[in-house]
């Protein structure tokens, strides 16, 4: 539909989607005149908005002069209009340094991402994953120190998850070493349920011919997973900064409408159907209102992308996405490129690039 309007349709119209952003208000004639660099009167703006108008790219909230875009028009906006900013050094630095904390735990890499994401875009954010079990692929001990190792296990799809466990404060490094290979050639290409009840059988009747110490490790590292995989299978999603949704709430529906967006979050309702989206598109996708289900009551819009197990070098499937939720008139240009960022981010963070450097 863009491509069909006039060059100063478009025009018009991009400075009408803008100044929409910026103040949330209706737009009229003369504040789009002050904006343009070619001279437009007034008269000749108000014939260009009554044209949009019929296209449904606009429409009148009263009987004032102005205008505001519709959803099929912030649509258009963002499909043909839209140029993009760049994140600053600052801004990339901040998200690339939160995600990168101490622990490897993808739950804890995924949750400062949001919280990065929330804080820079000034609205919700959200990371969601299904909740499914991946056969493993291998198993590393690595010593931190005096009583403690950390395990890192890679899923077939290239999925890595660290965990820092106890282990005995005489066990030697050839232990730590015997324990990761003793649990990938059991584990690998397994389900947990299956390696799990394969390795305490053979614990139990003595067969795996390791030292007491080694299978003390070897425990311990099967007990933590074995925390993990009791969550319930529905699926992860993390949700921060909600509370920026109630900001341009002026009107009790509204405030009802964000309720239910709420509600609809904690019940995850939707989320594979999200998911499912993701999955079978490419980069940065953003959803505007009523084009899903989610966001339809609450008039919101959702800008988000998919993060991949392994890495940039190991790329891998689509593993979850991660996003911001705002108001319909979010700063989309902004906004986009800071999705897309933490998104890259946390594929890395979630890769394997610290076994190249194990031993």
């Amino acid at each position: 539909m863009i491509s069909e309007l006039n060059a100063r349709s478009r025009e018009v119209f991009r400075h009408i989607v803008d100044a929409y952003v910026e103040t949330g208000e209706p737009v009229g004639s003369r504040t789009i005149s002050r904006r343009l660099i070619s001279p437009l009167s007034p008269a000749s703006i108000r014939n260009v908005m009554a044209d949009l108008e019929e296209t449904g790219l606009l429409y009148a909230p009263h009987t004032s002069a102005g205008r505001l875009p519709t959803e099929a028009g912030l649509r258009q906006y963002v499909d043909g209009l839209l140029e993009s900013g760049n994140l600053s050094e600052d801004e990339q630095a901040d998200i690339t340094s939160r995600c990168a904390g101490a622990s490897r735990n993808a739950e804890a890499v995924l949750s400062d991402a949001i919280e990065t994401l929330s804080g820079l875009s000034r609205a919700a954010s959200l990371v969601m994953a299904p909740k499914t079990e991946r056969p493993f692929k291998h198993v590393e001990f690595v010593a931190l120190g005096p009583g403690r190792a950390l395990v890192v296990v890679v899923s077939d799809n290239g999925m890595v998850e660290n965990r820092v466990i106890d282990i005995p404060l005489d066990l030697p490094p050839s232990a730590l070493a015997e324990a990761g290979n003793y649990l990938t050639a059991r584990l690998g290409g397994r389900s947990f349920d299956d390696a799990r009840a394969r390795v305490s059988a053979e614990i139990d009747n003595h067969q795996t011919q390791l030292d007491q110490l080694t299978e003390r490790a070897v425990q311990a590292g099967l007990a933590i997973w074995s925390r993990d995989t009791s969550r319930a299978d529905e699926g992860i999603l993390i949700v921060r900064g909600q509370a920026k949704l109630l900001e341009d709430v002026t009107r009790l529906t509204d405030l009802e409408r964000v309720r239910q967006l709420f509600e609809a979050l904690e019940t995850k309702r939707n989320l594979l159907r999200i998911l499912e989206n993701i999955q079978s598109g490419a980069g940065v996708q953003v959803f505007i209102g009523a084009e899903n289900p989610l966001f339809g009551l609450s008039g919101c819009s959702m800008v988000i992308a998919p993060y991949r197990a392994g890495g940039e070098r190991h790329a891998g499937g689509v593993v979850g996405a991660i996003g911001v939720i705002g108001p319909a008139r979010m700063n989309y240009a902004r906004i986009v490129p800071m999705v897309d960022y933490t998104a890259q981010v946390v594929s890395r963070m979630l890769g394997p690039p610290e076994l190249e450097t194990s031993t």
